[in-house]
């Protein structure tokens, strides 16, 4: 009698559960830096037994953001105030993968990821028009950037709130956005050239800007910086020995441009500084770009420096913009609002530099109108 084998049944949920895990390390760690064997670990499994589920991490990067796209695009097309807020808080990491990580994923797959999302939008639009609702997304999408916590009642309170303000910005609601994918939107001004007097050095570090945000770090080489600046490929080795080495000029080019002109207006009252950040975020929309969804390539030298300006960056807004008796931690969570917004509605390249103030205003709160 010839005995079968026994048959082996997956426990349910597992597929959820290895999707969990994965947009959670993702998020934390940066996809580049995480490997399945570790995924696998944190789910309780072998690593034959997560090839079982997932061909390979690529695949698992598109379905984890898959699930949480899926997720937002019905929370958005229902159209209610509450739903949205709830699933912000609970899946936190999702903005960190639709904004950073889901740039590694091939175009093709990119951009039917980004089509589902702008007709999500699109049909939830009212008469506060599609930026206002983009503008909700990137608001409720900063809550990945950092990890304040606060009672949820609170943050359904804060997130509404920010809500009412941003879809009340009516003259600007006509305008749309390709969404919140780290699609650039129209091509600005050719960087300066070595022929129009830029060192070429700094002809490099922008065209490299340009580039990082555009096209993605991992898809840039140095023969195609070499080209932009009308150099040899391996010119470029002259100048910057490692393509992270020249990340890092572009990061801490742009860090010291904030220094210089948004940090010493913070003084000024909230408005000014707004208004301040909001024309420097549509000028430099490049720099943001790279300096959202690239500072995991740097070198861990450079890396903590970027989160340790960052970290001021912060500190100085809170400082300044914290309402009278309100606790830091909800403060925090306004001006990291307030950040992505601005930085969101700039690099849509479909509003313009009053939108941009506008919004990041609303995004902030009553603060703006009082200072």
């Amino acid at each position: 009698m010839v005995q079968r084998r026994p048959v082996v049944r997956r426990p349910p949920g597992r597929r959820a559960r290895i999707l969990a895990v994965a947009a959670a390390r993702f998020h934390r760690d940066g996809y580049h830096r995480v490997s399945m064997a570790e995924i696998a670990a944190e789910v309780g499994i072998t690593a034959p037994a997560l090839y079982r589920h997932f061909r390979n991490k690529s695949e698992l990067l598109l379905r984890a953001v898959e699930s949480g796209l899926h997720a937002v695009c019905a929370a958005t097309a229902s159209g209610g105030a509450v739903e949205l807020a709830e699933l912000a808080l609970e899946r936190r990491e999702f903005g960190t993968l639709w904004q950073r990580d889901a740039r590694l994923l091939p175009p093709g797959q990119r951009a039917v990821l980004r089509r589902q999302l702008r007709a999500a939008v699109r049909e939830s639009a009212g008469e506060e028009g599609e930026l206002a609702r983009w503008a909700v997304l990137s608001a409720y999408g900063s809550l990945s950037h950092h990890g304040v916590v606060l009672p949820r009642r609170r943050y359904l309170e804060l997130l509404g709130g920010m809500r009412e303000r941003l879809l009340a910005v009516r003259e600007f609601g006509a305008a749309v956005v390709p969404g919140r994918s780290g699609s650039p939107g129209p091509p600005g001004p050719p960087g300066p050239s070595v022929s129009e007097g830029v060192g070429r050095r700094d002809a490099l570090v922008a065209a490299a800007t340009r580039l990082f945000h555009r096209r993605g770090f991992d898809n840039v080489s140095m023969e195609q910086l070499g080209a932009a600046v009308g150099i040899a490929g391996p010119s470029v080795y002259k100048h910057f020995g490692t393509k992270s080495a020249l990340l890092a000029a572009v990061l801490d080019r742009g860090r010291e441009q904030l220094r210089r002109e948004v940090l010493p207006v913070l003084a000024a009252g909230p408005a000014p500084a707004v208004a301040a950040f909001a024309a420097f975020a549509w000028r430099e929309r490049d720099y943001l770009g790279v300096m959202l969804s690239e500072t995991e390539r740097l070198a861990p030298g450079e890396r903590r420096a970027a989160v340790d300006f960052r970290r001021e960056f912060l500190r100085a807004w809170v400082e300044h913009t914290s309402m009278p008796g309100e606790p830091s931690a909800e403060a925090r969570v306004r001006v990291h609002a307030m950040i992505a917004v601005a930085i969101d509605t700039a690099r849509s390249g479909a509003g313009t530099p009053a939108a941009v103030a506008a919004y990041a205003a609303a995004a902030l709160g009553g603060v703006v109108r009082e200072g």
